[in-house]
Formats: structure tokens, C-alpha cells, sequence
């Protein structure tokens, strides 16, 4: 497997934890706190969040199947970016264990001896 299908996996799981982050914050500020401004906000993100959601399933589904997993991991990793802050656990847990099954783009070419 590439070292680029995991990297961006990597990306989009931490794009979409800290756009999810921000969707709860400004959740709490509309309804919580009543403030002002708020709602135009919580509307950016959300949508934000959305659209690069499904770019994160689309990257997390195409790892999941390079790597192999079995249908229950594969959800888990899918799910991780509807709850708040577990992409970034997630992402590292799979980040550790596909480390080492990550090769770099290139082929290395063999050296012939005459």
C-alpha cells in the first residue's frame, strides 16, 4: 500500500474531527448561549463538515479496502467522524498499525553484478 492513500486518510480524519469540534462549539453557542452571529457560523460549518465528510468516507473506505479490514473495522473507522474528537483517536490507532505496511511510491531498481 502507498504511504499517499494513508496520508491523506490522515488529513481528511483530522479535517473532519476539528470541523466537527467546531460544529459542537457553535451548536452550544446558538442554542446554549443565544449568541449572536452564531447561527450563520454553525451554517458555514455544517456544511463544511458535510461536504468533506464524504471525501473522508470515500479516503477511509479506499484505505479500509487496500488494507484489507473486515467489514466491522471498516464501519468503525467510517463512524469516527460523526463523533466529536474520535477521529483523532482513530486516525492514530490506525496510523500505528498500517505504519509498517506503508511503502513508498517508487519501485527500487535491482543492481546487476557482471
Amino acid at each position: 500500500m502507498k504511504k499517499s492513500v494513508l496520508t491523506r486518510y490522515r488529513v481528511l480524519a483530522y479535517v473532519t474531527g476539528v470541523l466537527l469540534v467546531l460544529l459542537c462549539l457553535s451548536m452550544i453557542a446558538k442554542y446554549g448561549l443565544d449568541i449572536s452571529g452564531a447561527a450563520d457560523v454553525t451554517r458555514v460549518v455544517a456544511i463544511a463538515h458535510g461536504w468533506l465528510y464524504v471525501v473522508y468516507l470515500v479516503f477511509a473506505f479506499d484505505l479500509g479496502s487496500k488494507a484489507k479490514w473486515p467489514v466491522g473495522k471498516q464501519l468503525w473507522v467510517l463512524l469516527a467522524g460523526t463523533v466529536p474528537t474520535a477521529a483523532f483517536f482513530v486516525e492514530r490507532k490506525v496510523t500505528r498499525e498500517l505504519d509498517a505496511k506503508v511503502t513508498e511510491g517508487s519501485p527500487v531498481a535491482a543492481k546487476v553484478q557482471v
